[in-house]
């Protein structure tokens, strides 16, 4: 088994948020951390909220080994860094910290194949942890990465653990979708939003993680929504290809070049082309939302996602009767595209019959 694979919560292609030295462009949410503990009114439970990819996971690995090298209450300090030689920071990069519990999906032992969610169990396993560390009473740390991927049973499992505390013991919950925790969850913690990084922030993170971008960081930046994840996604699939094929495509709507919709329908098509369609259909759900977005405010999104995209959101939406004939689609677009995956059409007669939707659209008829 690789170690890829034993790794939900690390992005393709991208360090482990672990082994990430820096967290760049969320300096705010690591001030407010940082006052909390200073002024010793540390909550014991945080969840650090914000849209997947923007640092959340890392920011939890950099607070822990915070935590676990400056073991004494409320002392001085004035940034999350811990030296790389310290022996906290070599335990945790070597998976070896016995102060530090880390809960992420698993292996179902009898299929082999990764749980589609945390169970009670993965939750359970703390208190056998907390009962082995705590003779040593100094702080503990925990990571849930990520609690939306908790199931029923996982989530009552953790809420007794949050209505009695362990002593000196802080919780990191890892939520891109809050709303869907019990409420009660998100109640005993202390919830920290993580915003989207601007493009220069953009730029460092990928660079970071040794990623070469050329000179999309612009296009990265707008399509990803300021996610440094997402933004790793469209470079490992070729996304900023693809918008670039759907914004020529609908470049003269309500004329449709047929042989690139096909063309595009086929590759979506191909065997092992799941993450291509999972990103296709992202793209068009985005590509809608900016159209919208264009006729609502009178201007189109910047900076562009490709080239011609502009001109392209103005042409197909140049008023207020546009934007909301263009929201109306994204949403009938995205309940067909779910029905249709979940029914297993075929993907290239999913694409065609979107492309065609969307041409109906801008022509004013119906559906």
């Amino acid at each position: 088994m690789s170690d890829d694979i034993a790794q939900p919560d690390r992005i393709e292609g991208a360090p482990h948020p672990r082994e990430t030295p820096r967290l760049i462009g969320q300096g705010a949410a690591e001030a407010a951390f940082l006052d909390a503990y200073t002024e010793d009114r540390l909550h014991h439970a945080w969840l650090l909220t914000g849209q997947r990819g923007v640092g959340k996971a890392t920011f939890a690995w950099r607070a822990a080994r915070f935590l676990l090298a400056h073991d004494a209450r409320g002392s001085a300090a004035i940034s999350l860094d811990i030296a790389p030689d310290h022996p906290v920071a070599r335990r945790m990069l070597a998976r070896s910290e016995p102060q530090l519990y880390h809960i992420t999906r698993t292996i179902n032992e009898q299929t082999k194949r990764m749980r589609d969610m945390i169970v009670a169990e993965n939750v359970r396993s703390l208190h056998g942890f907390l009962s082995l560390s705590s003779a040593d009473g100094g702080r503990r740390a925990v990571i849930i990465d990520s609690a939306d991927e908790m199931n029923v049973q996982a989530a009552n499992a953790l809420l007794k653990m949050l209505e009695e505390p362990p002593a000196r013991t802080t919780l990191f919950l890892i939520s891109h979708q809050p709303s869907g925790l019990l409420p009660t969850i998100r109640s005993r913690c202390r919830e920290l939003r993580l915003p989207p990084l601007d493009a220069g922030d953009m730029e460092a993170a990928l660079t970071q993680a040794g990623i070469e971008q050329g000179s999309d960081t612009q296009a990265l930046a707008a399509l990803s929504g300021g996610s440094v994840g997402e933004a790793m996604r469209l470079i490992n699939l070729d996304g900023l290809k693809i918008y670039a094929e759907l914004v020529q495509l609908f470049s003269d709507l309500p004329n449709i070049d047929r042989p690139r919709a096909l063309a595009l329908a086929n590759a979506a098509a191909q065997r092992g082309a799941e993450d291509r369609l999972k990103l296709l259909i992202w793209l068009i759900d985005l590509l809608l939302g900016r159209m919208a977005r264009t006729g609502a405010t009178g201007a189109a999104p910047t900076p562009e996602g490709a080239p011609g995209e502009a001109q392209m959101l103005a042409r197909a939406a140049p008023d207020l009767a546009a934007a909301r004939r263009w929201a109306d689609c994204a949403q009938d677009v995205g309940a067909r595209m779910r029905h249709g995956r979940a029914v297993n059409l075929d993907p290239a007669a999913l694409v065609l019959d979107t492309v065609f939707r969307i041409q109906k659209a801008a022509a004013h008829q119906p559906a």
